[in-house]
């Protein structure tokens, strides 16, 4: 196997970084939004049934000691909730957003390392071309099959390796895009309704 990556040429190493990088990255996110629990049930009904009974300080506990990110933009809401409307929104509104960029950490890096390891293959590619044909024009245009396939294989090894790297990481990358997207809104949703209450 590891004869295979090297007859891929100098370029493998730097897919195989970014493969380490992904890899990285994905268990990283994954932790990162196993840890964010979106799914906490009939929080907001019972924050709401608190808060309408008079009991802001039971629903700030229950927000507190609920893990995620909706708990804790309520429990944002509920702590502020003796000032201005406009400074609610606009506390909340920075809440959120350092969340938001919490859960978006290293995602861009995600994408990028999509496109290149996808360059880097085609890269590899184009080089192991140039060399096969400079094999060519120095047995002066007899051909040998053998050798000709056998460079042309080696060649391509570049490319099936970028794509191996490029394919997962794309998916992640829009996989937690996606997740992202809901929990904000979950969470813009949640505020805008405590905002009413």
């Amino acid at each position: 196997m590891f004869n295979f990556f090297l007859k891929g040429g100098h370029l493998m190493w730097p897919i195989l970084l970014c493969s380490i990088i992904s890899i990285t990255i994905i268990l990283e996110r994954f932790y990162c939004f196993y840890r964010a629990k979106t799914k906490t049930p009939n929080i907001f009904p019972r924050v709401k049934a608190l808060i309408k009974d008079g009991e802001s300080n039971e629903a700030l506990k229950l927000c507190e000691k609920t893990p995620g990110p909706i708990a804790h933009i309520l429990a944002v809401g509920i702590h502020i909730r003796n000032r201005s409307p406009e400074e609610k929104e606009k506390l909340i509104s920075k809440a959120g957003s350092k969340i938001i960029r919490h859960l978006d950490k290293n995602l861009r890096v995600l994408a990028i390392i999509s496109n290149v390891a996808t360059l880097l293959g085609l890269l590899g590619t184009v080089t192991g071309m140039i060399r096969v044909f400079m094999k060519i024009q120095e047995l002066g245009g007899r051909v040998d099959a053998v050798v000709l396939a056998g460079g042309i294989w080696e060649a391509l090894i570049t490319t099936a390796a970028g794509l191996f790297v490029a394919i997962p990481t794309l998916v992640a990358y829009h996989y937690f895009e996606g997740r992202v997207e809901d929990i904000s809104s979950q969470m813009k949703d949640a505020a805008s309704e405590l905002l009413e209450i």
